[in-house]
């Protein structure tokens, strides 16, 4: 279980996150989600412990705040938004990063695994810095899924936390990215992103937290969140659930599911 009571982040003189209770449960995969600007991404750096926060918070039982880097790393990975490379790695080289051992980690077989999930299979050799944008981040995701391949193991749950996964991807690579997820989830790991994309959110997450203001607005299952009256009031414009527009075009993908 990942738990947070009472979180709080000040930046100076400034409140980001206000008084934030936050739950999440291996086995299932909880998306936050709200406007630019409301606090998602501090949320998600304050629950892997990235940067300092009042409050309790704990993953597996264990408390983060003064746990070893080591221990954390072992059972939880983490995907930021951009993960700028200011040398020339090899994609196979970038995903063994995530290995415990790095680059010097005997070569088992995880990586090239994990580039074939996200897509990659026989970029190994190939340099980081010729990929587009959108490969990239596969790469990157990539190396978190070799950090914490298996999702559960003696130690309990792993745990992946993804920050906008898919930002820059194509339609095609968002619901493989997604299904990603899904699985890890689905095997008993925990998943909690951060997301843009409302209709992958609902499509694929059992848990929503709604975050507006540097507070949770409203937390728990996508039908009771994902709904006219607080989309409207966290995003400040007129949201309809499940409503095409009068004019213009809507286009979500036919083979868009969690399956």
């Amino acid at each position: 279980m990942l738990q947070a009571t009472n979180l709080t982040v000040r930046l100076g003189q400034r409140t980001i996150l206000a008084g934030v209770d936050f739950r999440a449960r291996p086995g299932a995969m909880t998306v936050i989600v709200g406007p630019n600007g409301s606090g998602k991404t501090t949320l998600l750096r304050a629950l892997t412990g990235e940067i300092a926060a009042e409050g309790e918070l704990s993953l597996n039982g264990i408390a983060v705040r003064g746990a070893r880097p080591e221990r954390l790393a072992a059972i939880r990975a983490v995907l930021p938004q951009a993960t700028p490379l200011a040398f020339p790695f090899l994609v196979g080289e970038v995903v063994r990063l995530g290995l415990r051992a790095g680059l010097a980690a005997a070569e088992t077989g995880v990586s090239g695994m994990a580039l074939a999930a996200v897509g990659l299979a026989g970029c190994a050799g190939r340099y980081y810095q010729e990929l587009s944008g959108g490969e990239q981040q596969r790469v990157q995701l990539a190396r978190v899924m070799a950090q914490v391949w298996e999702p559960t193991g003696t130690d309990g749950p792993r745990w992946l936390f993804l920050d906008e996964p898919v930002a820059s991807l194509d339609i095609r690579h968002q619901l493989m990215v997604m299904r990603i997820a899904r699985a890890y989830a689905d095997a008993g790991g925990g998943v909690v992103a951060v997301m843009h994309d409302l209709n992958l959110t609902a499509m694929f997450s059992d848990a929503v937290a709604l975050v507006g203001e540097g507070r949770i607005l409203g937390s728990g299952r996508p039908a009771d969140i994902l709904n006219d009256s607080l989309l409207s009031r966290a995003y400040e414009c007129a949201v309809r659930v499940n409503t095409a527009p009068a004019q213009g075009t809507f286009i979500l993908p036919h083979c868009a599911s969690a399956t």
